[in-house]
């Protein structure tokens, strides 16, 4: 049994209370650990530690944060195995997978942001009225309040601690309540080149988020997560006017044209549509295909799913994990039950039968635009496939969803490409590939996938107040 323990002016300690949270291993279902069920004492003293240490660490200069942030990188490569450790247990995803894919990425946007630190943009000093001199000043906002989910907790930590620290702010952040573990060891290496106060892990429930998005000292609040979750967190920091940095859910629509190599679209998407079990926010969920291919990419797509292998965190065959908890395994059950007549499941569709939240490859064909399946966001490993008859079609049945963060076109086309990526109302367009991402360009979306950028240059100037100085 693991104990996590809050991360608290660069201390560990329980919650003030001593209650706690039971942490659960989701690819046995038992039981693995506990975590601080923090409450109003810990959020305070998380936030005031922050506040605290802010004017210190605003004062550093640049070189001094970049230095920071690449040692922690360091640190996190050379306890390679005790953060896949951390993580898996938690998530119970392939730790070969993390090893590969994901942790090498997450070294890769602390060194981005140790770069971008000393490079931030800015208007030339100028006179733009005779007699004055105008300069533009980049500060940090001050305290962040930073709220992150269980679909990927150490990367997502990054994302949101990467950028505002460079910026020169500190830090108080929430992991989600079931996968603390990767984010509170990130803290325990970080502190030998933070100062006290600086990062700061309170973990809990959605009532410690409450709590910390309505604390005074903060700033400015960052929120990986749900549509609704951000629509609460929006109402509750109006009172005090903070600023809002919200990635929210994403329903990615996949479009196939007829002239698209279907070998290597089938190829890719059988594999990224179900990576981490489908629980990605960009995942290719929503395929779009061409009618006149539509039967032949559907009956090659069903059949390379079907190949797909669910599995634990040391099975070696393992395509994916499990689902991160018994809820999200009865929500992806739910929507499967609830499917209209006119909808065919035409793989997969069902929980493994064994321990752990496992969930079979799925893919749904026959379905409307109006279904529930297609408006929502379903976060697992399921994939509708619809047909559309002309260019036109395909960006009015992909734009038709409140979501707006990421999707992908397929074609040899370069002129379509180009009218799709101006067509397309998200956040994100790939072109002849799906899911990739790169610390130099911007992650974020559109409508209810939220506002306001991770990764890249612009995700770093969220995290400033830019300041007219005129002399």
């Amino acid at each position: 049994m693991a104990t996590v323990l809050n991360h608290i002016g660069g201390a560990e300690t329980p919650a003030a209370s001593g209650a706690t949270l039971r942490l659960t291993d989701p690819a046995t279902g038992r039981v693995h650990g506990t975590a601080p069920l923090s409450g109003a004492d810990d959020v305070e003293a998380a936030c005031r530690a922050a506040e605290r240490a802010g004017p210190t660490w605003a004062d550093t200069t640049p070189r001094e944060r970049q230095t920071a942030l690449l040692r922690i990188a360091d640190a996190l490569e050379r306890q390679a195995d005790a953060v896949a450790g951390a993580e898996v247990a938690d998530t119970g995803k392939p730790r070969a997978l993390f090893l590969a894919d994901e942790l090498p990425a997450i070294a890769d946007v602390l060194r981005y942001f140790a770069g971008a630190a000393r490079n931030l943009p800015g208007a030339a000093a100028a006179e733009y009225t005779p007699g004055r001199t105008s300069v533009l000043r980049r500060d940090p906002v001050g305290v962040c309040a930073q709220i992150t989910p269980w679909n990927y907790p150490l990367m997502m930590a990054v994302w949101k601690i990467a950028p505002a620290l460079a910026a020169g702010n500190t830090v108080v952040l929430k992991p989600s309540d079931s996968t603390p573990s990767s984010t509170v060891l990130l803290a325990r290496l970080a502190a030998e080149y933070l100062p006290p106060g600086v990062l700061n892990v309170v973990c809990g429930d959605r009532d410690t988020g409450r709590l910390l998005v309505a604390h005074p000292a903060v700033r400015l609040v960052a929120l990986t997560g749900s549509v609704r979750a951000g629509q609460q967190i929006a109402a509750a920091a109006a009172a005090d006017l903070k600023r809002l940095h919200l990635e929210l859910g994403g329903n990615a629509p996949v479009l196939i044209h007829e002239d698209a190599d279907l070998d290597d679209a089938v190829e890719q998407l059988s594999s990224l549509a179900y990576y981490n079990a489908g629980q990605d926010c960009t995942a290719a969920t929503r395929i779009l295909v061409h009618r006149r291919i539509h039967d032949a990419f559907l009956a090659a797509f069903a059949e390379r799913a079907g190949r797909q292998v669910p599995g634990g965190p040391d099975d070696p065959a393992a395509d994916f994990g499990p689902l991160n908890n018994a809820a999200q395994l009865a929500s992806v059950q739910s929507v499967l039950r609830d499917l209209p007549d006119h909808a065919e499941i035409v793989a997969g569709g069902a929980r493994l039968d064994r321990p752990g939240f496992f969930h079979q490859a799925t893919v749904v064909a026959g379905v409307r635009q109006r279904d529930a399946i297609v408006q929502s966001e379903v976060f697992g490993p399921v994939v509708t496939v619809q047909p559309f008859a002309d260019e036109t079609e395909a960006h009015d049945l992909a734009n038709a969803v409140p979501q707006g963060l990421a999707a992908s076109v397929w074609t040899r086309d370069h002129d379509r490409a180009m009218r799709a990526s101006r067509a397309l109302r998200t956040g994100i367009v790939w072109v002849n590939t799906h899911g990739t991402t790169v610390s130099e360009m911007p992650h974020g979306g559109v409508r209810h996938s939220g506002h306001g950028s991770d990764l890249s240059l612009t995700g770093l100037l969220d995290y400033t107040q830019a300041k007219h100085v005129m002399l």
